[in-house]
């Protein structure tokens, strides 16, 4: 079997520079690519209950009524219940995250004098004296900035099952559309664009949800054990977040330790326990979870990965972090199509040919 050249420095440079205005064009509609992003994972993940259903003798689209029914009464249960905790409990919020805030101070200070005692460079370090001065400048600061963003956000994600009820219902109708536009002589290279695609985002996405629900496991285990209050939620929270590589993490790594050193004050060794949870579930993750979960459909060299990283977050800000893998892995997919049909000589031969045997056609007619 002939195998297919790889994709050159040219070809990755026409990738790299379609990710970047992808992403451009992105930030300005992010209010819809991630409630359709979101749709996908649903999507995805419905589909096997879909087919599950039409095996009972359910018709497809009924079956994908009734599923893509019960995802919109729980996002609208979701979106109210949210809501309704954001208007009354939002006082409440900034006096808890105040309350960690200060907490997560407090350590930073213990450790710096742990570590001047031996280092003395550290007595140059500076800290907040006023710890409660401290934390309530940050929660008014950036609290109720979060707290306005969320509720921002809220009633885009109702867009989230109605986005999946059509993918759910005319994907495959639309998928044939597009193909029975394309030329006889590039049908192959375009039903083998659709699977790539389609076999790309979905390995990433669900790879991508089971990899959340192990980390959410590992670590809501791992606090549980640990003693941390909300153990599965701060677990969930931490999962959630490390969907934005590196940074992602690092944040859902503060979050637990402030949280732990709240709890437990006067034991570091319960906060450090926090610390090597988090290097052991990452490790994990390399190691074990991300070959399980997500495999090789979006690997790319190390430094082109962190170099995207950086372009993503240049070009389209935090939404760039999490949005910059899974287009660079489409992109590269159809990018890299596109240049076999163009060098393919056979293909644009019999394209030209068909396209003489139609004007011959025609002339006889």
């Amino acid at each position: 079997m002939r195998s297919e050249p790889q994709p050159g420095v040219l070809t990755w440079c026409v990738i790299i520079l379609v990710t970047c205005l992808s992403l451009y064009l992105f930030e300005w509609v992010i209010w819809l690519v991630i409630p359709a992003l979101l749709a996908l994972v649903g999507y995805y993940c419905l589909q096997p209950l879909v087919r599950v259903l039409v095996r009972t003798g359910l018709k497809h689209r009924t079956a994908g009524k009734v599923v893509t029914g019960l995802l919109f009464l729980a996002t609208i249960l979701g979106v109210v219940l949210l809501f309704y905790m954001a208007a009354t409990r939002a006082a409440t919020w900034q006096a808890v995250t105040a309350h960690y805030v200060q907490g997560g101070l407090g350590f930073l200070e213990k450790t710096k004098g742990a570590l001047a005692e031996k280092l003395p460079l550290m007595k140059k370090w500076s800290t907040p004296t006023n710890l409660d001065a401290a934390s309530e400048e940050f929660v008014d600061k950036y609290m109720a900035k979060f707290l306005l963003q969320m509720l921002h956000w809220l009633p885009a994600l109702l867009l989230v099952p109605y986005l999946a009820y059509f993918i759910l219902q005319d994907g495959n109708r639309l998928k044939k559309q597009v193909i029975r536009s394309v030329p006889n002589a590039f049908f192959e290279k375009t039903l083998l664009l659709f699977d790539r695609v389609d076999r790309s985002l979905k390995s990433y996405l669900t790879g991508l949800m089971k990899l959340t629900f192990l980390d959410t496991l590992c670590l809501g285990l791992g606090l549980w054990l640990l003693g941390i209050s909300h153990p599965l939620l701060l677990g969930l929270i931490a999962a959630v977040l490390a969907w934005v590589p590196y940074i992602g993490s690092l944040v859902g790594g503060v979050l637990v330790t402030m949280v732990a050193a709240t709890d437990y004050p006067q034991e570091p060794v319960t906060i450090y326990g926090c610390v090597l949870l988090f290097v052991c579930v990452r490790l994990l993750d390399d190691f074990v979870f991300l070959p399980m979960t997500v495999g090789r459909s979006l690997h790319f060299h190390p430094v082109l990965s962190v170099l995207m990283l950086f372009l993503g977050a240049a070009v389209a800000g935090p939404a760039g972090l999490l949005l910059v893998l899974p287009v660079l892995g489409v992109v590269a997919v159809v990018v890299e199509t596109l240049r076999q049909i163009l060098t393919d000589e056979r293909l644009r031969m019999r394209y030209r040919q068909a396209r003489q045997l139609q004007r011959t056609m025609a002339e006889i007619e």
